[in-house]
């Protein structure tokens, strides 16, 4: 950076200062996040199913007159998956994947070798307008697209009569934040991705899903309502046995891990053996709601205050894929309004100014430019900002990518080091998923060497806690968890199961 001038020298530094999390910073996040999810044990973290009901039945929906003290717990969301596929499982499963673009649609068949699966899938677009339509038109365009899925994959003229023979186990990965008391029903606490359809928050989504399936006489049997990330960890362990931790690191931020149930004292009510596992959906996109421990710049203290939920969904706003393009985009205008700095003097940086334009592909983008005169970042400000960057400029832009890159890499590695303290893991893989940790350049690498600085291992030996790609957890993870939870029909154990019948 010879050819970088003082002030722009300067700027750079403190962006530094801003935004790296050193080795002493990673342990005390870490130490704290690991009583963060010991006390989201204890307590209902906003998650009680008649709480959510009294909210959503009151005449204005307002998230405030909910969060309360609660909003600083983590919410660690029993999901009823009690324990791990053991690779043997069997039969003929559907998996619907709802999230926020594209509904998808899968039959995967279990074979008898262990660990392997076939499937078939086809997406269907999520018309906009279902968005913030009518709950009933959502139930019956879903139910619709699976009435499709059938009849194309299995040239069915007579659904009704084949219902009378066999029913499709389904396992539904439902991406939205939901409470359950039990594994085949999930109440909407709200809307996310852009979802604003009036009378389902605070309702159980199930019955609401299985009347437009029983309209169309659909052979299909609800088995299981999941999330993502706990799909995640089941197809993934179903793979590979050594995967013990379930993350997602896209839009949002999460991970699942496998608990006892005599750990978990929310559910002690239901008097279930201590040694029984249970999936323990974390939401640790919540953590440090408090901003107690987080080093949060002056950019992420903006983002807060100006989304939908101030003070919620701390962790997720400084490391998911949503965020990191507003820091970006924040620090930016900030440096051009700073009278004491020249950057992009005399543009017009009309475009620049608009909230959440730049998304983290455009942070992968300059990180990936090969050239040193770094000709393609130049290029992408003229194309998508109609800002001319000289070669200094262009030279910060890619440090404050770099560092707000690595600054996300390096927290979320905090997550799962917290984890494996909190369990003494030793050693396992890690099954991790979502766009920033398959397509955002050297996450894998910098998240992998904070979690060596954080659990302190030796140099020059293999990694005994390893990040990888995960399977298909919407996918195969929902149809892993429909034949679970058959298996535990079959075998008399109920817990968590509300309609067990028709299930074998």
């Amino acid at each position: 950076m010879a050819d970088v001038p003082k002030d722009l020298l300067e700027q750079i530094k403190e962006l530094e200062r801003l935004f790296t999390v050193d080795q002493a910073k990673l342990k005390e996040v870490t130490e704290h996040f690991v009583k963060e999810l010991e006390k989201g044990k204890s307590s209902e973290a906003s998650s009680s199913v008649s709480a959510w009901k009294a909210v959503a039945s009151s005449v204005i929906w307002n998230p405030s007159q909910f969060v309360g003290a609660n909003k600083f717990l983590q919410p660690m969301n029993p999901t009823w998956v009690m324990g791990y596929p053991d690779g043997y499982e069997t039969g003929t499963f559907l998996a619907l994947d709802m999230g926020g673009t594209n509904l998808r649609v899968c039959e995967i068949v279990l074979p008898e070798e262990k660990g392997e699966f076939e499937i078939i899938q086809s997406k269907y677009r999520m018309p906009v307008e279902l968005k913030t339509g009518d709950s009933e038109e959502l139930w019956e365009y879903i139910a619709d697209c699976l009435q499709q899925f059938i009849e194309y994959h299995h040239e069915i003229e007579d659904l009704e009569e084949m219902r009378k023979m066999h029913k499709f186990p389904l396992g539904f990965t439902f991406s939205f934040p939901a409470t359950q008391e039990y594994i085949d029903h999930g109440v909407l606490q709200r809307w996310t991705k852009g979802f604003d359809i009036a009378g389902v928050e605070g309702k159980d989504v199930a019955p609401l899903f299985e009347a437009a399936l029983e309209k169309r006489k659909l052979p299909i049997k609800l088995s299981a309502l999941i999330n993502d990330t706990t799909g995640t960890l089941i197809a993934s362990h179903y793979t590979d046995d050594t995967m013990q931790i379930g993350c997602i690191f896209g839009t949002g931020c999460n991970a699942a891990y496998m608990e006892n149930c005599g750990s978990v004292p929310k559910i002690a009510h239901y008097n279930l053996p201590p040694d029984m596992p249970i999936a323990i959906n974390c939401e640790y996109g919540a953590f440090d709601n408090e901003h107690v421990v987080l080093p949060r710049t002056p950019y992420d203290v903006i983002i807060d205050e100006d989304s939908p939920r101030p003070g919620q969904q701390a962790f997720e706003k400084m490391i998911a894929g949503l965020y990191l393009g507003e820091l970006f985009r924040l620090a930016l205008v900030d440096l051009h309004d700073n009278k004491n700095v020249k950057i992009f003097e005399g543009q017009d940086i009309s475009k620049l100014r608009k909230a959440y334009s730049l998304d983290a592909s455009f942070l992968s983008y300059i990180e990936e430019d090969p050239f040193e005169n770094l000709s393609e970042t130049g290029e992408l400000f003229a194309k998508e900002l109609s800002i001319q960057a000289n070669k200094p400029e262009l030279e910060l832009c890619r440090r404050l990518a770099e560092l707000i890159g690595t600054r996300a890499a390096r927290l979320s590695a905090c997550g799962v080091a917290a984890i494996c303290k909190k369990k003494d893991i030793q050693s396992c893989h890690v099954g991790a998923d979502g766009s920033v940790f398959n397509k955002y350049p050297h996450f894998k690498a910098r998240g992998a060497q904070a979690l060596r600085e954080i659990l302190d291992w030796p140099r020059g030996k293999r990694d005994p806690v390893d990040i990888q790609a995960a399977e298909d957890g919407s996918g195969v993870g929902a149809a892993l968890i429909a034949a679970l939870t058959i298996k535990r029909v079959k075998a008399g154990n109920l817990a968590g199961i509300r309609h067990a019948e028709g299930m074998v």
